[in-house]
């Protein structure tokens, strides 16, 4: 069943998002404690913001592909993907913090009506109509 698979991956996807929030919010407390006893805690909470403030600017570099000297690697494919489910994933690929906000708009809209979950799983996993063979 389509459903059960899908449900399980996004499920799992929760709980390494979870799992990967609480890391990062223990690693800040570390650090920060780890700074109040050498300086002053205002001092403290400054470094520790700007290093988290460093580490996501990088992240989000990185993800959107402007570290490497702006060379965009989709320039050598020209070609449009064919299906939903490539499409999807190719904006997600060139542009990464709007596939985000599509992907957090699709998962509103999929509380509020559940029934569309299920046509919108169908039309990503349905294989491309190419041209078929006949025996």
């Amino acid at each position: 069943m389509i459903g059960r698979g899908l449900i399980k991956k996004l499920v799992a996807g929760f709980a390494a998002a979870g799992a990967a929030l609480v890391a990062v919010v223990a690693t800040g407390a570390t650090l920060f404690y780890g700074l109040t006893l050498l300086m002053h805690p205002a001092g403290a909470a400054a470094i520790t913001a700007a290093i988290f403030a460093l580490l996501s600017g990088g992240l989000f570099l990185a993800m959107s592909g402007k570290a490497d000297g702006g060379r965009d690697e989709d320039e050598e494919d020209d070609h449009e993907p064919e299906g939903l489910g490539a499409r999807a994933y190719a904006l997600i690929r060139s542009r990464p913090v709007l596939g985000t906000v599509a992907a957090l708009a699709g998962g509103w809209i999929f509380l509020r009506n559940p029934a569309l979950a299920t046509m919108v799983a169908a039309a990503f996993t349905e294989r491309s109509r190419g041209p078929r063979r006949y025996r």
